[in-house]
């Protein structure tokens, strides 16, 4: 042990910036493990989301542009555009603030700022749905076309 010390050192002294990148990228993981913890938010997968739309008439709210909409969407879905969502012009779905609502957008990444608008907003189920529509196209699952 007192030969490692004096070689961690060296090496730290030898590469800071690798050193400096690691100590970051650490720092960010723990970052978004203690985030996506405490969120309020939740992440569902295909599954998921199917069951909690049978079991608990959750609301599908579909925040692609409308054309994309157009093009396929879940079925019941409602189209709210994430700016609509930061303007807090959510009149479709308020009534539904104790329901479960499950955002999808075109790849799951996007979702989650407005999921987290939403619970903000008064939302208490709030999900977003895992790959977004492109994991659902992905399963083979339906798509409704306008």
């Amino acid at each position: 042990m007192q030969e490692f010390i004096p070689m961690a050192k060296d090496f730290a002294q030898n590469h800071t910036l690798m050193v400096l990148a690691w100590v970051m990228v650490f720092f960010t993981v723990i970052y978004t493990f203690i985030k996506d913890f405490t969120s309020k938010v939740k992440v569902v997968t295909n599954a998921e989301a199917v069951s909690l739309m049978n079991n608990q008439d959750a609301v599908v709210v579909d925040l692609r542009s409308i054309d994309e909409f157009a093009h396929g969407h879940i079925i019941n879905s409602l189209n709210i555009l994430p700016a609509e969502i930061k303007k807090n012009n959510v009149g479709k779905i308020n009534q539904h603030k104790d329901t479960p609502v499950i955002l999808v957008c075109a790849t799951g990444m996007s979702a989650s700022t407005s999921a987290d608008l939403l619970v903000k907003q008064g939302f208490n189920q709030v999900y977003t749905l895992k790959e977004g529509i492109s994991g659902w196209r992905a399963a083979n699952l339906p798509l409704i076309k306008k």
